[in-house]
């Protein structure tokens, strides 16, 4: 989804470790990264995990505590949610069908989804796929609606943790409220664009989104610590817990003694498409680096996703089909994407070819500034 226990621990900077536990010295070293790391933990989330590769090097840093009752520490293979970094996955696959011609990204979603987008202004004969990948559909995003927040995102979450959302009621609760814009006259990130992506995908195959992702992603690559949990509540595999304040916004500034929440277990269908996927720092990295250096998309259809919509909000922020461009403050474009859902803020981030990859988690949604992390990556000394 987006851009998404009373008491006090003080985060402490743990040893380095490579993916495997060992003490790793990459070449170069990282302790800029290290020290953002421990920053952002510092004035925020209880525990952090990320792994940088470049060529064959790869370096993994932990700071805080991945489970505030136990004090265990946050470990290299940890899996977790990741949000919004779904998005990337969808749009790749939907890429894969445009190469094999079984759909066009000028499609219209009414010529998939007759009669699904309509009402309050929406007109799905008006946007293309296209408009959905990149958020210039002006669809509303069900996300920002005030009874959905307050259900998900509010002390209600700890009542409707295990309801079930279905795609349909996703887009009917979206098609109760007016567009953003006009089609194309704007740009507005939007949950609402890959549920309905995610639908078309099924249409254009006849299976589910998550089992394309599975077939044409996640199996090639050997991604086998990443999954699509559907309405399944717990992260499968190792992994700390997930922390929210609950104040009503993702992701939001919140007060450090506020009380703290433990979200781990959720239903994930609440965010679906959108964001409902579960990974780790390895398979993150492992697949964008696939896809930014050609392996999962030809090369027409990787220009399509990397060319860019700007952010007026954001100058230094685009954003293609799926992947957005950072251009850091060293002048060095990174691209990725990154994921917030209850309890757990995400991003990766790789240089234009993908030899330079950064994936990172935080086990808390409260106070992350994780681009601190990204800037230390890849422009800190």
């Amino acid at each position: 989804m987006a851009v998404v226990s009373a008491g006090f621990i003080t985060p402490a900077s743990a040893a380095v470790a490579d993916a495997g536990g060992r003490a790793s010295t990459a070449r170069g070293g990282h302790q800029a990264t290290q020290a953002a790391l421990d920053g952002v933990v510092r004035g925020g989330p209880p525990g952090a995990i990320a792994l940088a590769q470049r060529g064959h090097d790869l370096w993994a840093g932990r700071a805080g505590t991945a489970d505030l009752v136990t004090g265990r520490q946050p470990r290299a293979d940890d899996r977790f949610r990741v949000g919004s970094i779904t998005k990337t996955f969808v749009a790749t696959v939907v890429l894969q069908l445009e190469a094999e011609g079984r759909l066009s990204l000028d499609d219209t979603v009414d010529h998939w989804l007759p009669g699904v987008v309509r009402g309050n202004g929406h007109d799905g004969t008006k946007i293309t796929l296209r408009r959905l990948l990149n958020h210039t559909s002006g669809v509303y995003s069900y996300t920002d609606d005030a009874d959905f927040k307050r259900k998900e995102f509010s002390t209600d979450f700890l009542q409707h943790r295990y309801d079930t959302w279905t795609p349909q009621q996703i887009v009917h609760l979206a098609m109760t409220h007016q567009p953003a814009f006009a089609p194309g006259s704007g740009w507005s990130y939007s949950d609402t664009n890959y549920v309905l992506a995610a639908l078309v995908i099924q249409k254009a195959t006849g299976h589910p989104y998550a089992h394309e992702i599975e077939r044409r992603i996640l199996r090639p690559l050997r991604m086998d610590s990443t999954a699509l949990p559907g309405t399944r509540a717990g992260v499968p595999g190792p992994g700390g817990r997930a922390y929210s304040k609950l104040t009503g916004e993702l992701a939001g500034p919140a007060e450090p003694n506020s009380p703290t929440y433990d979200v781990t277990e959720l239903n994930p269908s609440l965010a679906g498409a959108a964001g409902e996927m579960v990974s780790n720092t390895r398979d993150l990295n492992r697949f964008y680096q696939a896809l930014l250096s050609g392996r999962l998309l030809h090369r027409r259809q990787l220009a399509e996703m990397t060319t860019t919509e700007p952010i007026k909000e954001m100058p230094t922020v685009s954003y293609g089909l799926g992947l957005m461009r950072i251009e850091l403050s060293c002048g060095v474009d990174v691209w990725g994407h990154n994921g917030g859902i209850q309890g757990s803020i995400s991003q990766t981030m790789a240089t234009t070819d993908g030899g330079h990859v950064l994936s990172m988690n935080f086990n808390g949604d409260w106070n992350v500034h994780e681009q601190r992390v990204v800037e230390a990556e890849f422009c800190g000394a």
